[in-house]
This record gives C-alpha cells, sequence and structure tokens, in this order.
C-alpha cells in the first residue's frame, strides 16, 4: 500500500512531456514594422519623462535669472543707499536759511513762524521743510501762549 500512495503522490499533476520548452525560452517571430511599433510603445513613457524634465529645467532656469537679477537690483539699491547716507542731507541754500534763524532768534527771542517765513522771503510749504531739518534739540516750537493758532520757535537754553 505504502508503493501505491507512494506512485500516486509521484505522479501527481500533468508531468512536462519531452520536447517542452519554458515560454523564455521559446521562439517568437515579428516582422520589422511591428518590432519598431512596439519599442516606441515602450519607450514612449521614458521620452514624455524626458520632455517633462526638460520643461522643469527650463522653468527653473528662468526662475534663477530672475532670481539673479532681482539680487543685481538689491546690491545696486543697497549701494546707492550707502552713498545717499554719505552725502550731506541738508544743502547749502538750507543752512544759510538756518543759520539766519538762528541770529534772528537770538536778537529777537522768540519769533512766530509766520514772522520767520516774512523774514526769510520764503512760503508756509518752505518753512514746514526746513522746521523738519531743524535740530529740535537746540529749538523749541510751541503755541503762543493766547492763540493756540500761531506758533512760536525759540533756542533752547543752552548748558555748558
Amino acid at each position: 500500500m505504502t508503493k501505491l500512495a507512494s506512485a500516486r503522490i509521484n505522479t501527481f499533476g500533468p508531468s512536462p512531456k519531452a520536447g517542452f520548452e519554458s515560454p523564455s525560452e521559446q521562439l517568437i517571430t515579428l516582422t520589422y514594422g511591428q518590432l519598431v511599433q512596439a519599442v516606441q510603445e515602450a519607450i514612449q513613457p521614458l521620452q514624455d519623462e524626458i520632455a517633462q524634465l526638460r520643461e522643469e529645467i527650463t522653468s527653473l532656469e528662468a526662475a534663477q535669472d530672475t532670481l539673479s537679477d532681482n539680487q543685481l537690483i538689491q546690491l545696486q539699491l543697497i549701494k546707492q543707499l550707502r552713498e545717499s547716507g554719505r552725502k550731506p542731507s541738508i544743502g547749502t541754500k538750507t543752512m544759510a536759511r538756518i543759520a539766519k534763524i538762528d541770529e534772528i532768534l537770538k536778537s529777537r527771542g522768540p519769533t512766530t513762524l509766520k514772522e520767520l517765513e516774512r523774514t526769510l522771503g520764503i512760503d508756509r510749504a518752505t518753512m514746514t521743510r526746513l522746521l523738519g531739518k531743524l535740530d529740535m534739540r537746540r529749538y523749541d516750537l510751541h503755541s503762543r501762549p493766547g492763540d493756540e493758532r500761531e506758533k512760536v520757535l525759540r533756542l533752547k537754553a543752552q548748558i555748558r
């Protein structure tokens, strides 16, 4: 009985017949056109990926060029700012007007802005710009007592 059981186990399923070749060893016949078409279909995804990568490279190069241009502009602006910081911020005409205001305030004492405008021969806008250039550690601008609409400029007391 054991012989019978082992014979059945050994012959279980179809056994390979003589002359059988595995699929990797089989001969396949294709025409040239079929081969070319099969190769093109196989490499098409790779060609698409290469085209996409080339587009990405082009866009990255364009972005890099833009960044380089922006950095150059920023460096030029920084250079201009540094150079403008070295130049005197107050012109000679403004300096002369400030010196004249000093003389007037030293001789007359506190003076209204309207009186200074008239004495210097300037308009209100020029006087406003001139006040912006004054060193307010040296000058005091306040409202006239009794008339809040009129401003008075005076020299501060200097402690030496």
